[in-house]
């Protein structure tokens, strides 16, 4: 029996519709990050708003150190003591956790932070802690006194009183209302730089190379942070900020460049198509391509396409074209085991449809190879920006956080490959890249002792 299944003619009718990944250009995609950056940073008209955080990361996290670090973002709140111990590892002491503030009905500003406090409280008065470092997840305004003002709050948390109020304050206050000592330094940061200097605890100074003590004086490459999970985030340390009249070359901050709003000129008509389908039609569309909250959608979105056009047949497509959408969570465990034909996808294919699902496992894989271009390329585009990697001794240092990246299929082999190319395409660039762990809870609490 002849087979019906057809790289070229899949290829094709990728090409055709622009969301291969052999359309795109990579030194051009890095390029076009590189510039809506710097307009970024200057406040000229840009997708990429780069927000200064006023945090300086430190070069080297103290030893014995305790802070108390606090994470927001979800729908629990999380307090710990961490300690960092030998080579600056943390460890997580005394772990809390209770449902976010306003996710359970409307709270009011002091109601919001007193239950806080009902958390961090008693890890403060536990003694010898040094900051407190607070991992806040939602839209804020950064101040240069290393506090944040919220802007806005995700459906689940019901506080509009909080908008507008300085978090760290307001934490201080209830705090104090409860007899607590406050350190003088309490910092307010976002995922993305929680992520960068969460991998100044985790990856050591030399990338895990192994160069034993640091007694040659050379210190650790610099962090990037980069998000690749539901959402898509970078952050790294800048040290021009026009827009703020920050220049030092000395102590750069970091800066989180929001690059899942970047856009990317090699999007093709159903990437357009499917962003009118989205809430908010025409942002984050580098996000839409490539991060966990639309890979499932749009891979949905263009296999439906190309049953429509014939090139993917088989005899449940129609019910499965009639599907309201596609969890990015059950593509990718179909993915994982195709031919077990398992799960709301697997059990739409017959015995006989083998060459349907290679068809099928085909397409979506150019979907995420593509996906993991456009990553490859933001990641690149911020190392680019440091000048830096030259260093055999100090690579940079890329800290990752994500389970796009972590177990989405396919999708981490072929943005490091990716990224591995552009990086050395010039000259050999040194750098490693690695996961966090707890990256929110461990690069708050080094936000507590950055300068």
């Amino acid at each position: 029996m002849a087979s019906s299944f057809n790289p070229a003619l899949l290829a094709d009718f990728a090409r055709s519709y622009g969301f291969h990944y052999d359309v795109c250009d990579p030194p051009t995609l890095v390029r076009d990050v590189l510039i809506e950056m710097e307009r970024g940073l200057k406040g000229l008209s840009s997708p990429l708003p780069m927000i200064p955080s006023y945090l300086r990361p430190v070069s080297q996290v103290p030893l014995g150190k305790t802070v108390v670090a606090l994470d927001a973002g979800g729908t629990n709140f999380r307090a710990a003591r961490v300690h960092f111990r030998e080579a600056g590892k943390p460890e997580a002491e005394g772990m809390q956790k209770a449902p976010m503030p306003g996710t359970q009905g409307r709270v009011g500003a002091a109601e919001f932070f007193d239950r806080i406090a009902d958390l961090a409280g008693p890890l403060v008065e536990a003694g010898g802690v040094e900051g407190i470092g607070f991992c806040f997840s939602y839209p804020m305004e950064m101040l240069e006194n290393g506090d944040g003002v919220p802007m806005a709050f995700s459906k689940e948390v019901d506080a509009p009183e909080v908008l507008g109020k300085p978090v760290g304050q307001g934490l201080r206050e209830a705090l104090e209302r409860r007899g607590v000592k406050v350190p003088a330094r309490i910092v307010l940061l976002n995922d993305t730089a929680a992520t960068l200097l969460s991998g100044l605890g985790q990856i050591p100074a030399d990338g895990g190379r192994n160069r034993g003590p640091d007694k040659y004086g050379v210190s650790g490459g610099p962090m990037v942070g980069f998000i690749l999970g539901t959402g898509f985030n970078t952050a790294y340390p800048e040290r021009d900020i026009p827009k703020i009249g920050f220049h030092s070359g000395e102590a750069p901050q970091i800066v989180v460049c929001e690059t899942g709003n970047s856009l990317p000129r090699y999007l093709g008509i159903l990437d357009r198509e499917f962003d009118a389908t989205t809430k908010h039609p025409g942002s984050y569309l580098l996000e839409k391509a490539a991060a966990g909250a639309y890979l499932g959608p749009l891979s949905f979105y263009i296999l439906t396409r190309a049953i429509a056009d014939g090139v993917l047949r088989f005899d449940r497509s129609a019910e499965f074209a009639a599907w309201p959408s596609l969890e990015t969570r059950a593509l990718n465990e179909f993915m994982h085991a195709p031919l077990a034909m398992e799960g709301p996808i697997g059990g739409l294919f017959g015995p006989g449809e083998l060459d349907a699902i290679r068809s099928f496992a085909y397409l979506v894989s150019i979907i995420t190879r593509r996906g993991a271009v456009f990553s490859a390329a933001v990641v690149a585009a911020a190392v680019e920006r440091m000048e830096t990697g030259d260093d055999p001794f100090a690579p940079v240092r890329i800290a990752v956080e994500g389970t796009t990246y972590m177990v989405y299929r396919g999708m981490r082999e072929a943005l490091e490959s990716y990224l591995n190319v552009m990086l050395n395409r010039k000259t050999p660039r040194s750098y490693v890249i690695a996961p966090v762990e707890q990256a929110s809870l461990f690069g708050a609490a080094v936000a507590a002792l950055s300068g």
